[in-house]
């Protein structure tokens, strides 16, 4: 199967959060995703359960010749060797949280799996890194720029972190 472009997110509220984000990146380029870009770090106030710390975010570009549910299942396995245990909060604090956010033209739609991301359009936190790192990206299901979905979600608490990003530039 060929490479093919995908976007990750990352978010983390528990521990060394920049580590964090670091170690997911470096684990992720381990398993063979080829990191082609970084967005900056964003710190997030949290969204669902907000009786939590605040999150860091940042977005992920990689390069990969993995379909959707071997990726899910590399995601999730770095997720678990990381120390990310099940939550009985829903949208709990949590160490690594890594989502498939767009992978190539896939669309997906699975008690396990949606592609696109079925709320990238409703969080700030991936939006707004995710236009960072691909001004001109269009949503594959709508073909509307990402970066025109920004307005709808502008009263989110996000704002750069300050740091640079958890993987290459």
């Amino acid at each position: 199967m060929s490479a093919r472009l995908g976007y990750l997110s990352l978010g983390t509220n528990l521990g060394d959060k920049l580590q964090n984000l670091a170690r997911a990146s470096a684990e992720l380029a381990r398993a063979g995703l080829k990191v082609m870009r970084s967005s900056s770090v964003y710190e997030t106030e949290p969204q669902d359960f907000t009786a939590q710390p605040a999150f860091l975010n940042a977005v992920l570009a990689v390069e990969s010749d993995l379909a959707p549910f071997p990726l899910l299942r590399l995601t999730q396995s770095i997720e678990a060797g990381m120390g990310r245990a099940p939550s009985e909060i829903l949208k709990g604090p949590r160490l690594i949280d890594i989502d498939i956010v767009l992978l190539g033209e896939f669309i997906v739609h699975d008690e396990r799996l949606t592609i696109p991301h079925p709320r990238m359009l409703e969080r700030r936190f991936v939006l707004e890194p995710l236009v960072e790192i691909a001004p001109d990206l269009r949503h594959p299901g709508t073909g509307t720029l990402l970066r025109d979905y920004l307005p709808g979600v502008s009263g989110q608490g996000v704002r750069l972190f300050g740091a640079e990003g958890p993987g290459a530039r």
